[in-house]
Formats: C-alpha cells, sequence, structure tokens
C-alpha cells in the first residue's frame, strides 16, 4: 500500500521523483538511514565496471587514482569546504581514527571530550585511545536526546587536545551549536572534528563558518550516495603539520616509488588517505551529490523543516510522544515518535511498504527528504496510529 502522489504538486523539489526508482512503489521515510538510489547511480556504477573491463589497469592513470579528492570536492561544496579540503574514505570509523591518530595521547594535553550523543562507533574509537594515554571525558544528556551546549563548553579546557560532537544526534535529531563549541576550543587550543553524517544534506552546513577543524560524514544518508564512501574534512592550513598515525601507502609522497622506512607524507589533502581507495563506491556515490548540490542544501532545508513540522502536529494528535526537538532551529531532518511497540509497528510499516526505522530507547525515525509528498507525511502517521491501534 502506498500513498497518492497528487498532493502538493506546486512543490518544485517533487520534479525529482522520477529520479529515484524505489519511490514508484514505496513510502520512502528512511532517508536518514540510507537515502533513496538515483537512477544516474546505476550509469555510474556501470561506468567503473566498463572502465575495469575495458581499460584494466590504465584506469588508476586515468582518473581512479584521483577520485579521492575529485569526489571529495563534490562533498567539499556541499559542506562549504574549498577545493581540496576533503577527501573519500571508506567510512566515518576510518575518518574518526585517522583524526585521532594526528594526536599524542601521552602528552600533558590528552583529554578528549565528546558528548553523550554522539554515535556509538565514534566512542569506541575515542575509548580506544585511553590505552595510548587519553582522557576521555563523555558530557551527559540528562534525557538522552538532548544536550545543553554550556555544559560541553564547561568540559573544555586547557588540557583539552581535541573535542568530537554530532552536528545533529542521530538518535533525536537535535542539532548542536558546533560553532559555540569551536569557538570554546580555540579559546584553549584545542581542535574540533564534527560528525555531519545526520546533517549534510537536509541541513545548511559551512564548515568554515563552523570553525571546526576536522568534519567527517558518509554517503548513505542524506546524500543518496549509497554505503562505502565516507568523508573526510581538514581544514588546509592543517595539512602540512600534521601527521595521522593512521596512514599507508596512499597518503606518502610518491606512493609508486615504494619505498621502505618511515612515511613521507603527500603535501595535500592525500596525505590523509591510508590504502586502497574504494573505488567502486566513489563512482555510486557522485550522482547524489551531484543531485544534492543542484538542488541547494537550503531549499532542502526549507522543505524539511515544513514537513517535520507537519508530522509532529500529526503525531502529537495521535497520542504518540516526540523525542525530537520542537523548536526547527535545534531540530535535523528527522521526526522520533515512542510508539508502543516501535519495532513491532516498524516490521509492519515495511510489510505495506512504507520503510522507517527504529531505535531503542527512542522510537521510531521518520524522515521525509526533498522527494517526500505531503501525501506521504500524512499517510505514515495513518498507518502508525492504525497499527499501533
Amino acid at each position: 500500500m502506498t500513498a497518492p502522489s497528487g498532493a502538493a504538486t506546486e512543490d518544485a523539489l517533487l520534479a525529482w521523483r522520477p529520479h529515484f526508482p524505489i519511490l514508484s512503489h514505496t513510502t520512502y521515510m528512511v532517508s536518514h538511514s540510507l537515502g533513496a538510489m538515483p537512477l544516474r547511480a546505476r550509469d555510474r556504477v556501470r561506468e567503473y565496471a566498463d572502465a575495469w573491463a575495458e581499460r584494466g589497469i590504465r584506469a588508476w592513470e586515468e582518473g581512479w587514482w584521483e577520485m579521492p579528492a575529485a569526489v571529495g570536492n563534490l562533498v567539499g561544496r556541499i559542506i562549504g569546504a574549498g577545493e581540496g579540503e576533503v577527501v573519500m574514505q571508506q567510512n566515518v570509523s576510518i575518518c574518526q581514527w585517522i583524526v585521532c591518530s594526528c594526536f599524542d595521547w601521552g602528552a600533558r594535553r590528552n583529554k578528549l571530550v565528546t558528548d553523550g550523543l554522539n554515535f556509538p562507533s565514534n566512542n569506541y574509537i575515542h575509548h580506544g585511545l585511553e590505552r595510548g594515554g587519553a582522557r576521555v571525558i563523555t558530557v551527559p544528556s540528562d534525557d538522552g536526546f538532548t544536550l545543553p551546549v554550556e555544559r560541553i563548553l564547561e568540559a573544555i579546557d586547557e588540557e583539552t587536545a581535541l573535542v568530537s560532537v554530532s552536528h545533529v544526534a542521530f538518535r533525536s535529531s537535535y542539532l548542536q551549536d558546533v560553532a559555540a563549541i569551536a569557538r570554546r576550543a580555540r579559546e584553549v587550543g584545542a581542535m574540533v572534528c564534527a560528525d555531519l553524517y545526520q546533517s549534510a544534506g537536509t541541513v545548511p552546513v559551512d564548515v568554515r563558518a563552523l570553525g571546526v577543524e576536522f568534519a567527517t560524514g558518509g554517503s548513505v544518508k542524506w546524500l543518496c550516495g549509497g554505503p562505502g564512501a565516507g568523508y573526510l574534512y581538514v581544514r588546509r592550513d592543517l595539512h602540512d603539520k600534521l601527521a595521522p598515525a593512521a596512514t599507508g601507502w596512499a597518503a606518502h609522497e610518491s606512493p609508486f616509488g615504494f619505498e621502505g622506512g618511515p612515511i613521507r607524507y603527500a603535501p595535500d589533502i592525500f596525505r590523509f588517505l591510508n590504502g586502497t581507495p574504494n573505488v567502486p563506491a566513489l563512482y555510486a556515490a557522485r550522482s547524489g551529490y551531484e543531485i544534492v548540490d543542484e538542488i541547494g542544501v537550503p531549499a532542502i532545508r526549507s522543505k524539511s523543516v515544513r514537513q517535520t513540522q507537519r508530522l509532529i502536529e500529526l503525531a502529537l494528535e495521535a497520542g504518540f510522544r516526540v523525542n525530537s526537538p520542537r523548536d526547527p532551529g535545534r531540530r535535523g531532518g528527522v521526526v522520533v515518535i515512542d510508539v508502543p511497540g516501535g519495532k513491532e509497528v516498524t516490521q509492519e510499516l515495511a510489510r505495506r511498504q512504507i520503510l522507517v526505522d527504529y531505535r531503542p530507547h527512542a522510537g521510531i525515525r521518520v524522515a521525509p527528504h526533498f522527494y517526500t509528498t505531503d501525501d506521504e507525511i500524512e499517510h505514515t502517521i495513518r498507518e502508525i496510529r492504525a497499527i499501533a491501534q
């Protein structure tokens, strides 16, 4: 069962719906977890297969080797970075580990401050640094959904080396004041790494305006780029100052010289690479970046705020608790609805061709994107209510 698509025909962004095959037969409200595949991504993957089949090893020097930076530039346009400040990785966990490996955690300045809303994979990496001397300070959230920025600011001091926070919390869609965190970090000589995974593509992001030294993210969600293509932003003036211990031959100044001994880092963003890049994923990811950039995140954000507000109104009318901020200025692109038997309701929704997801201790996460109709908003809440009752 799918929602009708006749409403809100005045919405210009709905012209993109035919570009996403799954929308023809599914109410797709799960772009915060896996964005819908653009039709043109299939052609891009075919380009990769053709290059491998027809050009073989020559493909490396015909574009493959440069792809981590070339595709990174597409991401850079979306997050406010300059040319050559973003490099593609396999996932955010690798990006976070590269960032953390730039610091000496056995030094006096050995505190890593993180927020209690951060994604678990980031936390696993942070706590792994403790074996090297890091002191990990996790600023707790009282309700598990929000976190006053003042608490994070208080935790940042002269012994802090790195602050690693999520721009938008995955569990609640709480939008954090990263700019204020970065200002405080600069005052004491610390650096900031912002995880943009739940914001870039649906919330306007400008890494320069935020003032962060690093940013990480991936293609799976709002950027509609699929899995296997994470990205790492490193501010340009730091490129020749940092020496990541998490490295590999692709980060070498002369990778095809195959020199032994300690690495001589590349002078540019390539120094933050490691092993062989995930070329197929980079082909697949490009189409989503291009579409998001063509539409423009401000237009996506305007629609998102309107539709998430409507979701909240409908959920409250149905008697459900909403675990996302009511203030759109503090909310990302997801509405988290606490429904009795949420896991089972989510499974039944999938059987009805309505795709959402469920997170323990939070609820059902529902996420419209630029290709979502207003009818689908109404349809989703109506079906959740029918199943829950």
